[in-house]
């Protein structure tokens, strides 16, 4: 299965359709006066979808077991075809789609194993997913690519003395999300050095602003004192994402000091100088972070 841990809890919902057609007005007249011998066509097969949601997962390897917290059967008849509907609904890392069209399927081919004693030329068609929205989907940013600063705060890097891998990994994971890294560097943890670094950027109109390192409680560890000062628009509720993302993989994320906010129209983030911690502060805030450059972009207009 893939590894979805790296995602974040979102709405996600999925519907779908499949469409049944029989082969004559009285088996349609059958249905809508349940007369079918089998028993009440809509209500059974509905009872068949809902079963086949839930079951997703045990039929099909790679699909993860996740929670169903909605779902949702419809029928809409248009002369000689019946228009399944399905939507479902949850709060999870992964989204519905497959659960959404399994679902029509089995509504579907109950429909037909009710249908075949009065009727032979009952078809199944046209299973496909008709809409999406949760996770990356819910997303879209405009058409510009935005650039940004990364620079690596850390005594020991500066020096030669370790190897930089945070600021490496921020910079891939950011290519991810059509973020392109014009500036890059490796300063000390050295209060007035990431304060220069930030009036520099921000005087450069440099959008998007990444410090890795110093956000701990070591004597040398500068970078939210260095920033805080200069923001002009602190975002809390950055900071309680990548805190709350990084709490549920170890406890001891309550332990940093991660900060984000406003300077003119450039965003300024600081994050842990771990590999680890600045890849899972990436993950917990992106892309949806990037709806700032839309905010701004509109207020401008």
């Amino acid at each position: 299965m893939v590894d979805i841990t790296h995602k974040n809890n979102t709405l996600r919902i999925a519907t779908a359709q499949a469409i049944v057609r029989v082969s004559d007005t009285k088996t349609i007249e059958a249905i809508e006066n349940n007369m079918v011998p089998k028993g009440n066509v809509f209500e059974m097969s509905r009872a068949a979808g809902l079963l086949g949601i839930k079951k997703t997962p045990d039929l099909l390897p790679d699909c993860h077991p996740l929670p169903i917290e909605y779902a949702h059967i419809s029928y809409e008849i248009e002369g000689l075809e019946i228009k399944i509907s399905v939507c479902v609904k949850t709060i999870y890392k992964t989204g519905v789609e497959v659960e959404a069209m399994h679902g029509a399927s089995i509504v579907a081919l109950n429909m037909y194993d009710m249908l075949k004693p009065i009727d032979k030329g009952v078809e199944i068609f046209h299973i496909k997913l008709l809409e999406k929205k949760g996770g990356k989907s819910d997303f879209k940013s405009g058409k510009e690519k935005i650039d940004a600063a990364v620079i690596v705060c850390s005594d020991s890097i500066a020096e030669g003395r370790n190897e930089d891998y945070a600021g490496k990994k921020i910079i891939e994971l950011l290519e991810k999300y059509d973020v392109t890294t014009s500036n890059y560097k490796v300063i000390a943890d050295d209060k007035i050095l990431i304060e220069n670094e930030v009036q520099e950027m921000v005087k450069k109109s440099i959008p998007l602003i990444i410090f890795t390192g110093g956000t701990g409680l070591s004597p040398r560890d500068n970078t939210p004192e260095a920033i805080q000062p200069l923001l002009e628009k602190h975002i809390p509720g950055i900071e309680e994402a990548i805190r709350n993302y990084g709490q549920n993989r170890t406890q001891f994320a309550m332990l940093s000091r991660s900060l984000a906010g406003m300077i003119g129209d450039s965003l300024v983030l600081a994050l842990p100088g771990s590999t680890k911690g600045a890849e899972e502060s990436i993950h917990a805030i992106f892309p949806a972070v990037l709806h700032v450059f839309d905010i701004i972009k509109g207020a401008k207009h």
